[in-house]
């Protein structure tokens, strides 16, 4: 029965993803329910653009403080307070009673999740090995797209059984349960978990270890920024499909809301493989060829060009079978990019991970600032998808050329100084 026993990084990395899975399901869990909640509270497209968006405009901003926070306290006390901030914001949003209610839970909600993915990929830089950085990414985000897809069947079960507020309850309940696990089983330091073994501990990377002292923000910053520019890229999309797929086949395609989250959760769930392939694409070419450059960038441009390929017979093509099959492809292909864009903060600044990541994400929240606004103006504006469609081809297409820039290979500088102090040997940046 010893060989049968779950190593404790991995129920680490199993709480992580059962928390990416309940955050997401939270995020999207409005998108499903909004066709009901527009019609009872009176909202337009333009109205619930801005609900929508109204998550992103503290997502983003914590991002930055959010990594900040979770590299300064660390892992257990952070993420604690932030599902605590959406277990209240999830539960509110059963009783919003307008545009300006509604509006406010979204904020706070934005709050709550603004500083979890960072602080996560601070957990992961210590609680797992450095060549199986792309799977722990990959895997969360895997689960986050589960949370994706069995959101729309979860809504609509709950609506058909008591309403759409009564579904909000749910989910605060199911997230203030994995807070008390987590509080419960998590350290910040593995050597402090009473039941990690020194084996354990000898896999993991020793350069992730402690908090560290400051943040170099400027420089640290500076390093990142092409990363962002990425993110940027790739999230204006992504928000699209986690706030307006349900609405596009409700309205273009006149589906009753039932139908229309069943064809959401086929699209949804093609980003569930896209996230898994990808974290294994990307160690896989890092493991065969020692190729870090090779190993991030190339599977986050496919994911790009993949991702205009099958957008565009959305829109050359009016047609429900052509929209459903192509929507999923697309989707397949722009999530292979999460799981390297996400490795890439932790190959750069391990020790500064959450900062790193939270840097990296800030373009993924000014994304969802503009991106779910934007979408809902312009259809009310043109009466037409394709506009913002051919918007989302146009940024994908961008993201790949920016990719080129990206140099997971050369470490954080003060993250070298600080290693070669301590006689750490550091290899030399492998050329891309």
């Amino acid at each position: 029965m010893r060989g049968l026993r779950l190593s404790t990084p991995n129920v680490v990395l199993l709480l992580l993803c059962l928390m990416y899975f309940i955050l997401f399901v939270d995020r999207v869990n409005l998108a499903t329910a909004a066709p009901l909640i527009s019609r009872e509270l009176g909202l337009s497209n333009t109205q619930m653009g801005l609900v929508f968006s109204a998550f992103a405009w503290p997502y983003a901003l914590f991002q930055l403080v959010g990594g900040w926070i979770g590299d300064k306290f660390g892992p257990r006390l952070t993420l604690a307070v932030s599902i605590m901030i959406v277990c209240i914001s999830t539960a509110l949003t059963g009783v919003v009673g307008g545009f300006a209610s509604l509006f406010a839970v979204r904020l706070a909600l934005g709050f709550g999740e603004g500083a979890a993915l960072p602080t996560a990929t601070r957990a992961m830089s210590s609680w797992t090995p450095e060549h199986k950085w792309g799977f722990a990414q990959g895997i969360t985000h895997t689960f986050a797209r589960l949370g994706n897809f069995m959101t729309p069947p979860l809504v609509i079960g709950l609506i058909a059984l008591f309403s759409w507020r009564a579904a909000f309850f749910v989910f605060a309940a199911v997230s203030f349960l994995w807070l008390i696990v987590w509080l419960w089983y998590f350290r910040d330091e593995p050597r402090e978990h009473p039941s990690i073994t020194e084996e354990e501990i000898s896999r993991l990377p020793a350069r992730a270890q402690g908090k560290g002292a400051r943040i170099p923000w400027l420089a640290l910053a500076k390093r990142i920024a092409p990363v962002t520019a990425v993110d940027f890229c790739f999230g204006w999309t992504l928000w699209i499909f986690q706030s307006w797929i349900p609405s596009f086949f409700v309205q273009n395609y006149q589906l009753d809301l039932g139908t229309a989250a069943l064809l959401t959760s086929q699209v949804l769930f093609a980003g569930v493989i896209g996230d898994t392939m990808g974290g294994l694409a990307s160690d896989y070419i890092l493991r065969r060829t020692g190729n870090l450059v090779l190993a991030r960038r190339s599977v986050i441009i496919a994911g790009f060009l993949g991702g205009c390929v099958f957008l565009a017979p959305v829109i050359l093509v009016h047609d429900l079978t052509v929209a459903a099959v192509c929507l999923s492809l697309a989707f397949f292909f722009t999530e292979l990019i999460v799981a390297p864009i996400w490795a890439v903060p932790m190959d750069i600044a391990p020790r500064y991970a959450g900062s790193a990541s939270g840097m990296m994400n800030f373009g993924f929240g000014v994304a969802g600032i503009i991106s779910p606004f934007f979408f809902g103006y312009t259809i009310d504006l043109t009466g037409s998808w394709n506009v913002p469609l051919i918007v989302s081809i146009a940024l994908l297409m961008l993201g790949a050329v920016l990719t080129l820039r990206l140099r997971p290979d050369q470490p954080f500088i003060d993250d070298a100084r600080e290693l070669t102090s301590s006689g750490r040997e550091i290899s030399e940046p492998r050329s891309g």
